[in-house]
């Protein structure tokens, strides 16, 4: 059902609509309008930290713990580039995380206003995808698609910076029936040939050393078996003592 609201209620709503429960961030003034907000309402519980960098940490182990998508508040300027250390980690671990930052007025962008920088210049290395919203009609559907880029295919971190004009503009809400990105497919298959080249790799290797990561416990229990069955098949016969504590 389309609603009309501010920008910063859109948020709000968004959240709701995708089952947020948990949002870790710190004020400031170019969110104001969006905490504002948060606290006409029950749904969306606000964790209060004491620097967006951990803020971020916090969100990343929730995100771990839960199997949800960690989502972050944080102002403009130091805010948002205070939070960078947070949004590398979780690019680097494979963490889905929705990070919302302020920003100033869409007429002062690019003029040195105070507290402002170049948030998606700035992470558009250290996130899966970022988005400077311009305007209130967009913002529904670049909310609930920073959701789908974050959790589908390798989870990582997108960052929506919304300007402070934005959140106080009104508009039509309405949940989007697709959230998924226009250009965004990610590779969810194997490549064959290559999986073959490592089976071949590891079959006639001597001393083969299995290193692997946080990728096989994100996939679940079965991946894990399946790992500790591969070990089995190319270890010694019988197993040594040691072998229990990595299989």
């Amino acid at each position: 059902m389309t609603e009309t609201m501010s920008g910063a209620e859109m948020v709000i709503k968004a959240l709701q609509d995708q089952g947020v429960e948990h949002i870790f961030g710190y004020p400031g003034g170019a969110v104001l309008p969006i905490y504002d907000a948060m606290f006409h309402q029950e749904k969306v519980k606000h964790v209060l930290v004491r620097h967006e960098q951990g803020a971020v940490h916090a969100a990343e182990g929730y995100a771990r713990s839960s199997g949800k998508v960690g989502c972050v508040l944080v102002t403009s300027g130091p805010g948002a580039t205070n939070a960078v250390t947070g949004l590398t980690d979780a690019m680097l671990d494979s963490i889905p995380l929705v990070c919302i930052t302020g920003q100033v007025p869409t007429h002062l962008i690019g003029s040195d206003a105070f507290q402002e920088c170049d948030t998606v210049g700035i992470t558009r290395h250290c996130t899966k995808h970022n988005y400077l919203v311009r305007s209130v009609e967009d913002l529904p559907r670049i909310l609930h698609e920073a959701f789908y880029v974050a959790s589908n295919g390798r989870p990582g971190p997108v960052v929506v910076d919304i300007p402070k004009d934005v959140q106080f503009a009104m508009g039509k809400y309405d949940r989007p029936k697709d959230n998924q990105h226009k250009t965004y497919r990610p590779q969810v298959e194997g490549d064959i040939e290559k999986i073959r080249a490592a089976v071949k790799l590891m079959a006639g290797a001597k001393k083969p050393v299995f290193y692997t990561g946080g990728g096989v416990i994100n996939a679940g229990t079965e991946a894990s078996a399946t790992l500790r069955e591969l070990v089995r098949l190319r270890a010694p016969k019988p197993l040594p003592p040691y072998a229990s504590l990595f299989v």
